[in-house]
């Protein structure tokens, strides 16, 4: 049986802003996890239009994902399968997932987003029947929380304590509790995801697996957005695309070339084709310096 859980993420900024918001934060958070030899390696990111999503931007990424499991997980099946496939329908402010993994191929993760204008108390964004809203289940995630679980320790934990945290260019912050029902701007992540393993000895261990594991992701990933706000606030959509550019680019060229992956030469042909073609110049600099800040330190 698939299963279906609806992920609430509440934020204390406005959709408009989330938007600028989520995209550093994937730049930012991919900087850091990418190395020599892991990470994610984008094949497209560019602008899509279609009957079902109308017009918004796609993307298709691989990542390589084996230190991000666990031990127990990366015993029970083969390497391999920590290559994962993702296809993306950013349409925002709805958006559509889809991961697969190559190496059993009936693996699906889905992974569907509606962003609202309120404080997490819409019941059914999605429009979902009465047999799919029975089996759906439906937990609300504080990024102010401090509690840190198992899979923290590979999604990985900020250090930064949000209900002590104050944004210095909106002065908006502390998160402080019950937050949720006193912020404005305020807005939510609605997150449905549906995930099959078509391993009948491992399957429900495996599907509680990934979506712990994407609970653990959704929790950081949105502390990062509140957490980095004076680095994104006042930026534009022109200048996040203008970054995505550079930054998709110099996450291909971290990781090592594999001579038994032919995807490289790919990689390869359509860095040199698209490096020459940058937008205004005020964006090109605007993604200079933010460049600046993705890169790692240390």
């Amino acid at each position: 049986m698939v299963q279906i859980k609806e992920f609430r993420i509440v934020m204390p900024m406005s959709v408009d802003e989330y938007q600028i918001a989520q995209s550093y934060m994937v730049m930012k958070m991919q900087q850091k996890d990418t190395t020599s030899n892991e990470g994610v390696v984008i094949l497209e990111n560019k602008p899509f239009e279609d009957d079902v999503f109308g017009k918004g931007q796609y993307t298709s990424k691989i990542y390589h994902l084996k230190s991000k499991v666990p031990t127990w997980l990366s015993a029970l099946v083969p390497a391999d399968a920590f290559v994962m496939q993702e296809e993306a329908w950013d349409a925002y402010p709805r958006c559509k997932t889809v991961i697969k993994c190559p190496y059993y191929p009936k693996f699906l993760l889905t992974i569907e987003t509606i962003h609202m204008a309120d404080n997490g108390n819409s019941e059914n964004v999605h429009g979902l029947s009465k047999e799919l809203l029975k089996a759906r289940k439906v937990e609300t995630i504080d990024i102010a929380s401090t509690a840190r679980d198992y899979w923290s320790n590979f999604v990985g934990s900020s250090n930064i304590n949000l209900s002590n945290f104050r944004s210095k260019r909106t002065a908006r912050g502390p998160l402080s509790e019950g937050w949720q029902g006193r912020c404005d701007p305020v807005m939510t992540a609605y997150k449905l995801v549906t995930i099959d393993v078509p391993f009948l000895a491992l399957k429900s261990r495996l599907e509680q697996a990934v979506l712990l594991g994407e609970r653990a992701l959704f929790l950081e990933s949105h502390k990062n957005c509140f957490a980095w706000i004076d680095e994104w606030f006042g930026m534009t959509m022109e200048q996040i695309r203008e970054c995505e550019r550079q930054n998709d680019s110099s996450l291909n060229k971290k990781i090592i070339r594999s001579s038994s992956e032919t995807v490289w030469e790919e990689l390869d042909t359509r860095d040199s084709s698209d490096s020459s073609d940058l937008s205004e110049e005020p964006n090109v600099k605007r993604a200079e310096m933010v460049m600046e800040n993705l890169q790692p330190r240390g």
